[in-house]
């Protein structure tokens, strides 16, 4: 069933993932696309992104929305035509969208790998994760905290935010599968519930901003 994984946050929110097995052919069954993003298909030369297109259509039936139900403002962030919040994700043959009826939200989905060490001073303070027991763990905990970043970029939505200077993702345990975080940006704080699981070596983070 490439319906991974379904996940109730609370009353108002929940999230799907589904994992990308069928042909192009098969994922084009019962999908109907608006003018634009026949158009935005069409440009798309990548299988894989085509592909990861058209599950996210699928995604949206499941909670009864059709292509035509998602627009997107000036910044490319998503929203659904009858006023509940959005977020969108894809990271090869994974895609995902979180919905709420009341909460902002935002949600990523990563592969766990090496590169990630590479860039990780772009981030976030890498010199808080060298106490990590081994690199996979450090791998692990760099993807999470990209994760969370880029899910709280998603739901605030402005241009100029600083993954580095202006995200702070608080330390957490991998048991504990949660954690907070704030964003301070031009002179205003706003605070994030983090969640966060691990499947088949990819991160899926989802954020929700605290009322």
């Amino acid at each position: 069933m490439p319906l991974y994984k379904t996940i109730t946050v609370n009353e108002e929110t929940s999230l799907a993932i589904w994992k990308v097995e069928e042909t192009e052919e098969k994922l084009w069954e019962k999908i109907e696309l608006t003018p634009h993003c026949q158009k935005r298909f069409n440009g798309m030369k990548s299988e894989l992104h085509r592909k990861a297109f058209l599950s996210i259509r699928h995604l949206l039936a499941e909670y009864g929305y059709v292509d035509s139900d998602l627009v997107y403002d000036e910044n490319g962030k998503p929203h659904l035509r009858d006023g509940n919040f959005i977020s969108i994700t894809h990271s090869h043959n994974f895609t995902g969208i979180i919905i709420s009826t009341n909460e902002h939200v935002g949600i990523d989905i990563e592969m766990q790998r090496d590169k990630i060490l590479r860039i990780a001073h772009k981030f976030t303070p890498f010199y808080e994760y060298k106490t990590l027991a081994n690199t996979d763990a450090i791998v692990r905990k760099l993807t999470i905290v990209w994760g969370a970043k880029e899910s709280l970029y998603k739901i605030y939505g402005h241009k100029g935010l600083s993954f580095l200077h202006h995200i702070n993702v608080q330390d957490f345990m991998f048991d504990a599968k949660k954690t907070t975080a704030q964003i301070i940006f031009k002179g205003n704080l706003s605070n994030y519930k983090i969640r966060f699981l691990e499947f088949e070596e990819f991160t899926c983070v989802y954020a929700i901003r605290n009322k």
